[in-house]
């Protein structure tokens, strides 16, 4: 299973794009500096995610529209930064608003692990209705965060692959990269079944 971990840095990605970097280079800016120091849960930093995503959705899956390459640098901004749907529009224009508006998780709705759960089998149920290039968004996204699963602890392992095969696997359209990528990485880590 290919991994994708090439990209550490904006420079490190911009000098290897099979398309004009200079079209994304003002999505890594922002992207970097609304997420700041942030840092992923096994310590990396937080950049280093959404290069891989962006590895993942350009050289794996060979995507080269500007708008999908652009949401997947800002998918997480709206989610997890002080940015809001309105900035990226203001910045970026509405189709990759709206891109990232479909992948960004909704704040859950009441206290507790439970609601919390809730919340985010909603948003992930809701992700069948995504246009197609939002649909390649998340799952470059989540390819990043699956494709070293065994660094996690073991509960979120067998959590995540569950979440992962039941509603992100069923999003990758049949014959695509993507659906090829997950059915390897599925019978690589078919343990946590």
């Amino acid at each position: 299973m290919r991994i994708f971990t090439s990209w550490r840095t904006w420079d490190d990605a911009r000098a290897a794009l099979p398309v004009d970097p200079a079209a994304l280079d003002d999505a890594a800016a922002a992207a970097l500096a609304w997420h700041g120091d942030q840092t992923r849960p096994t310590g990396a930093p937080y950049v280093e995610h959404l290069l891989e995503a962006l590895e993942a959705q350009a050289v794996g899956a060979g995507v080269t529209d500007h708008g999908v390459l652009a949401a997947t640098l800002l998918h997480d901004v709206v989610e997890d930064t002080s940015a809001t749907v309105s900035d990226v529009e203001a910045r970026f224009g509405a189709d990759v608003a709206e891109l990232v508006d479909w992948v960004t998780k909704p704040p859950a709705t009441g206290p507790g692990r439970q609601a919390k759960r809730a919340a985010k089998a909603a948003y992930l149920r809701r992700l069948r209705d995504a246009p197609p290039r939002a649909v390649q968004v998340k799952l470059a996204d989540r390819i990043s965060n699956v494709q070293r699963l065994e660094q996690m602890p073991p509960d979120f392992q067998r959590r995540y692959y569950a979440e992962t095969v039941t509603y992100v696997l069923p999003l990758a359209p049949p014959g695509s990269w993507y659906a090829d990528w997950y059915a390897e990485w599925a019978r690589q880590y078919a343990h946590l079944r």
